[in-house]
């Protein structure tokens, strides 16, 4: 937005940092970690009872804790699915693999 002297005026705070997110390169990775807080929604009650979403790396890796080793297995053979349900949004930059770890 800019003035009738074509000088740059105030511009909406939502504004400025999406164009900063999108020119620094982090929107797609902040687009990624949205699954984080989303993950209930989308893996479904039962799943995201027994484990919890922890971060997302750069090429793409969603690293989820599990509660016990019996989940774990049954996880791992439903990853292609689980994929499926979370790349299903659009993402920029999808979500290639997921990493499963026994909670602490």
């Amino acid at each position: 937005m800019s003035d009738e002297r074509g000088k740059p005026g105030p511009r909406a705070l939502g504004d400025v940092l999406s164009g900063l997110l999108e020119n620094s390169g982090l929107a797609e990775r902040v687009e990624q970690a949205s699954i984080l807080p989303e993950w209930g929604a989308l893996v479904g009650e039962q799943i995201a009872a027994v484990t919890e979403p922890q971060s997302v790396s750069a090429d793409g890796t969603l690293w989820v804790a599990v509660k016990t080793h019996a989940w774990m297995t049954e996880l791992q053979l439903l990853e292609p699915q689980l994929l499926e349900r979370l790349n299903g949004r659009s993402l920029r930059a999808p979500i290639r693999r997921i990493r499963w770890r026994l909670s602490r």
